[in-house]
């Protein structure tokens, strides 16, 4: 069976894109806008990998990862980042993120994120 992905991000434009880069491989669980319903999505699908955007409206994505982290410890959790976003980052790890990408995506780093995080 694929592995299922939630995708987290306030721009849909951003959660398409994730979507035509990961759907042939893996299996779409379901698609939030904001840090409130990745973690109720989490709670409901139990995807082998979330991939968060960091900046979102009701709760940003370090608030969620770390909601998600204290529900469920083994998430998977990869954070989607602009450039020039390095503090953040730092407290994005530090609330429980796996990995990150940074936009604008590029498929294979995408995926080469996804293996180093999957397989740890």
């Amino acid at each position: 069976m694929a592995k299922q992905v939630l995708l987290v991000d306030d721009s849909e434009f951003m959660r398409n894109l994730l979507r035509e880069i990961l759907e042939e491989e893996f299996e779409i669980a379901d698609e939030a806008e904001n840090g409130v319903e990745a973690v109720e999505m989490y709670k409901q699908y139990d995807p082998d990998l979330v991939m968060m955007d960091i900046v979102m409206p009701i709760r940003d994505g370090i608030e969620a990862t770390s909601e998600i982290k204290e529900f469920d410890s083994a998430a998977h959790i990869i954070m989607c980042t602009s450039i020039g976003q390095e503090e953040k980052m730092k407290k994005a790890v530090k609330a429980g993120a796996d990995g990150y990408i940074t936009k604008p995506f590029q498929k294979p780093s995408v995926m080469d994120a996804i293996s180093d995080v999957l397989t740890a």
